[in-house]
C-alpha cells in the first residue's frame, strides 16, 4: 500500500515557511499571492507571521552591515602591514639605519632587517584567510605592542631616530605622533581579532563584488600612501643635491632677502613682508625637531627674545610634519616664537644655509644683515651682534628728549 500523505493545512504550511528562514541580504521578498499570512488584514495592520519575521529581516541587515565592517578592518590592517612589508624591503639601507638607532646590535641587523618584514608580510597575508585572521590578529596587536614600547623608551630618553617604519613614506623623527598611530593600529588589531573570532566565515558569506570592491579601494589607497611617499623623498634627495650644489653657504651681506611663505604651527601662514612689517630685524633660526642641539638652543630662545623684543624678531625655521613641529615646539616650550615649517627645503635653499642650527639675520631693511651663523654658539654671537647693531643705529631716550641727537 501506497503511504497516505496527509493534506497540508494552514498552520503547518505557515510553520514550514518561516520556521527556517533562508539567510538574505537585501529588501524583503514579497511571498506568493495565495500566501495563508496576507501583508495587511482588513484594519491595515501586519498579520502575526509578519510581524514576527519583520525582526529578523532587521537582524540580517544588522549583521550584514557588522559583517562588511569586519572584513574592511582586516583589509585596512592587512594593507598597513603589507606597505610595512614592502617599505622595509624597498629600501634596505634605511632599514638598516632605523634598526642601528632603535638600538638593534650591529650583529643582528642584517637577519631583523629581513625577518622583521618577513613576519609583516605573513601576518598581512594571514589577514585575507578566514582561518588565519584570529591568529594574525594577535600577531599583529603584539608587534604593534612591541613597536610602541621601543618608541616610547626612546622618546623618554630624548632620542628622535628616523622611523622608516613603511619606508620611504614615513622617513621623519619618531615623535608623539609616532604613539598615536601605533595606539590607533593597536585598538584596530584587537578589533580585528575580536571580529575574526566572532564572524569566522566572513568574506565567505558576503556578496562577491561587494568583498573584492572593498579590497580594490584598499589597494589602490595603498598604492596612493606608497606613491606620494617616493614623491617625498625624491623631493627630499632633490632638495640635498641642490644644497650640496649651492657654492658658498649664505648669502652676501646687504643682498635683498628672497620672500618666503610659510606655514606656521599654530595655524595660518606667515611671510616675510608681515615679519618685517613692525620695522624690526628678523632672525631666521633653521631647527630640525631630531637635532639635539636644536632643542637646546630653542630652549633658550625665550629667554634672548625678551631681551631683544624691541629691536629683533625671532624665528623658528623647521621642515617636516606641521603636527610634529607643533608638539615638538610646545615640549621645547618656545612661548610666542614663531614656528614655521617648509614642506622641502625652500626656504632653506633660497638662503643657502646647509646644516642645523643656523641663523640669519635679516635687517629692518629687508637685507641680509649678516652671514650665516652655524652651530648653536654662532647663533648666541649673532642674537648679541643683533642687539649691539640695534642699540649703536637707534638714538638713546635721554638724546631724544633733550634734543642733542638729531
Amino acid at each position: 500500500m501506497m503511504p497516505v500523505t496527509p493534506a497540508p493545512t494552514e498552520s503547518n504550511t505557515v510553520t514550514t515557511r518561516y520556521e527556517h528562514p533562508p539567510r538574505h541580504y537585501g529588501p524583503p521578498r514579497e511571498g506568493p499571492r495565495d500566501s495563508p499570512c496576507p501583508p495587511r488584514n482588513s484594519r491595515g495592520e501586519s498579520c502575526s507571521s509578519e510581524s514576527s519575521f519583520r525582526p529578523l529581516r532587521l537582524w540580517d541587515g544588522a549583521a550584514m552591515l557588522i559583517e562588511y565592517g569586519v572584513w574592511g578592518s582586516r583589509l585596512v590592517l592587512a594593507g598597513a602591514f603589507g606597505l610595512s612589508t614592502w617599505g622595509k624591503l624597498a629600501d634596505g639601507p634605511a632599514t638598516r639605519k632605523a634598526l642601528l638607532d632603535f638600538g638593534i646590535a650591529i650583529r643582528w641587523v642584517p637577519a631583523v632587517a629581513i625577518g622583521l618584514p618577513a613576519a609583516e608580510g605573513l601576518v598581512a597575508a594571514g589577514l585575507l584567510l578566514p582561518w588565519t585572521a584570529a591568529v594574525a590578529g594577535a600577531a599583529s596587536a603584539l608587534l604593534l605592542a612591541a613597536f610602541t614600547v621601543v618608541i616610547a623608551r626612546l622618546l623618554l630618553r630624548g632620542e628622535h631616530p628616523s622611523c622608516s617604519c613603511f619606508g620611504a613614506a614615513s622617513s621623519a623623527p619618531i615623535g608623539p605622533t609616532t604613539l598615536v598611530r601605533n595606539g590607533l593600529l593597536l585598538a584596530l588589531a584587537a578589533l580585528v581579532t575580536v571580529g575574526a573570532l566572532r564572524y569566522p566565515r566572513v568574506p565567505a558569506d558576503l556578496p562577491v563584488e561587494v568583498s573584492v570592491g572593498l579590497a580594490l579601494i584598499v589597494a589602490l589607497a595603498v598604492v596612493l600612501i606608497w606613491t606620494l611617499g617616493q614623491v617625498r623623498a625624491l623631493r627630499q634627495r632633490v632638495d640635498e643635491q641642490a644644497l650640496s650644489t649651492l657654492g658658498a653657504e649664505g648669502l652676501p651681506v646687504g643682498a635683498v632677502a628672497p620672500e618666503f611663505e610659510l606655514p606656521a604651527a599654530e595655524g595660518g601662514r606667515i611671510d616675510l613682508v608681515s615679519l618685517l612689517a613692525p620695522g624690526k630685524a628678523v632672525l631666521l633660526v633653521f631647527v630640525h625637531p631630531g637635532c639635539e642641539m636644536c632643542a637646546a638652543l630653542a630652549r633658550e630662545l625665550p629667554r634672548w627674545q625678551a631681551r631683544v623684543r624691541e629691536t629683533l624678531t625671532i624665528v623658528l625655521v623647521g621642515n617636516g610634519d606641521l603636527a610634529e613641529h607643533t608638539a615638538w615646539g610646545r615640549a621645547q616650550e618656545v612661548g610666542d616664537i614663531p614656528v614655521l615649517v617648509q614642506q622641502g627645503n625652500e626656504a632653506a635653499l633660497r638662503y643657502r644655509v646647509r646644516g642645523t642650527p643656523s641663523a640669519v639675520l635679516i635687517g629692518a631693511d629687508g637685507r641680509v644683515a649678516g652671514a650665516v651663523a652655524r652651530g648653536a654658539i654662532a647663533v648666541r654671537e649673532l642674537i648679541t651682534t643683533a642687539k649691539t647693531e640695534a642699540r649703536r643705529r637707534s638714538p638713546g631716550r635721554d638724546e631724544l628728549a633733550t634734543g642733542t641727537r638729531r
